[in-house]
Formats: structure tokens, sequence, C-alpha cells
């Protein structure tokens, strides 16, 4: 990841816009990803049903658990919760 300074002509004002402007393009791309992953993730859903197999498969949502936990700590556990529920919907 590339920090973002403020060189000596930008004021304080114009180097949080531009911060702002970059955290606006990776909300925008973060949302994009979740929805693509949700759509996938459903995708995967239906297929193992489809192919006899059971709605969710307890390994693989352990193992995103803790990749995200591993990554994130605690609010990683969160996030991944939140994702693996968009993929599959509510218990």
């Amino acid at each position: 990841m590339a920090a973002v300074t403020m060189d000596q002509q930008t004021t304080p004002d114009q180097h949080i816009a531009g911060l702002r402007n970059r955290i606006d393009e990776i909300d925008a791309a973060i949302v994009a990803l979740w929805k693509e992953r949700a759509s996938i993730s459903q995708e995967v859903g239906k297929t193992r049903i489809a192919a006899g197999g059971t709605r969710l498969v307890l390994s693989r949502e352990r193992e995103i658990l803790e990749r995200f936990s591993a990554e994130l700590g605690a609010d990683g556990t969160q996030l991944a919760l939140l994702i693996l529920r968009a993929g599959r919907g509510p218990l």
C-alpha cells in the first residue's frame, strides 16, 4: 500500500479532500467486490445443492473465519461473518 503524503504546495483541506476521495474509491471497490463475492458464493451453494450436497460446508466457513481473524483480529471475525451471511443468507 502506498502512503498518501501531503506535499508543501497542498493545504491541509486539499490533502483531506484527496484522502477522502481515495477512501470513496476504495469504498466503491469494496462494495463491488462484496457483491461479486456474494453472487459467486450463492452460485457455489446452488451448484452444491443441485449436486446433492449440503447447503453449508462448515469447514469452509471456519477456514474463512480463521483467515480473516488471523489478518484482522476480532474485527476480522465480525467482517467474515457478515461476508459469509451475504453469500449464503442468514442461518
